[in-house]
């Protein structure tokens, strides 16, 4: 029953949406615009910077917080682990939102974050170097998803734990088909221009 309520919270911590909330308060619709997902980099191209910076935020916090919450009031082995997983589906497919919200990386950020500083920094390295040397940004949620799920098993000693991560992790690389179609294509944002055009942007 303490997993289940888990799940419960870390869903609903989950479904709050901040790329809506500020779409509507901008009166547009960010499933309308863009790549069509309520996350921070929609919201960027969207709305801007600043507003996809909070966005990104917001996300992070909250499936650190309900990760938090729930090892703070349950004793149970895997509560953080089913909180965080939980949230990030909360995230990708919130319930009043036709099941339609973002790709979770940020959510990802958080849940990882809050279970173990240390493996987070270490993905995130991981991720950026993979992208500079491929190019792509893609790289970040693809390298996180393949390793995530093995270091969580192994940091547990279990198999249930490998296997609710990997599931997750799988549903986040589909939420990145798209990204995939474009490398494919050779329309994908090239990372590394990126990275330099935000370093060192052109004085107009």
């Amino acid at each position: 029953m303490e997993y289940l309520y888990c799940a419960v919270i870390g869903y609903f911590f989950g479904c709050l949406s901040p790329a809506y909330i500020v779409s509507r308060l901008k009166n547009i619709d960010l499933r309308e615009k863009g790549t069509g997902n309520l996350g921070a980099t929609n919201t960027a191209m969207s709305l801007g910077k600043k507003f996809g910076i909070i966005v990104m935020i917001i996300d992070i916090l909250k499936a650190f917080a309900a990760v938090k919450l729930c090892l703070f009031i349950f004793e149970i082995k895997l509560a953080g682990v089913v909180a965080g997983t939980c949230a990030m589906m909360g995230h990708m497919f919130p319930f009043y939102l036709k099941f339609k919200g973002g790709k979770g990386l940020a959510c990802f950020g958080g849940f990882v974050l809050a279970l173990n500083p240390l493996q987070f920094l270490f993905l995130l390295i991981i991720g950026l170097l993979l992208s500079f040397v491929f190019n792509y940004g893609f790289m970040i949620p693809f390298s996180a998803s393949l390793i995530f799920p093995v270091l969580t098993g192994i940091n547990y000693q279990s198999v249930l734990a490998f296997l609710i991560t990997a599931a997750c992790c799988v549903v986040v690389l589909c939420k990145h088909a798209d990204n995939i179609k474009r490398i494919k294509e050779g329309t994908e944002v090239k990372f590394r221009g990126v990275v330099l055009s935000h370093l060192f942007p052109r004085k107009k």
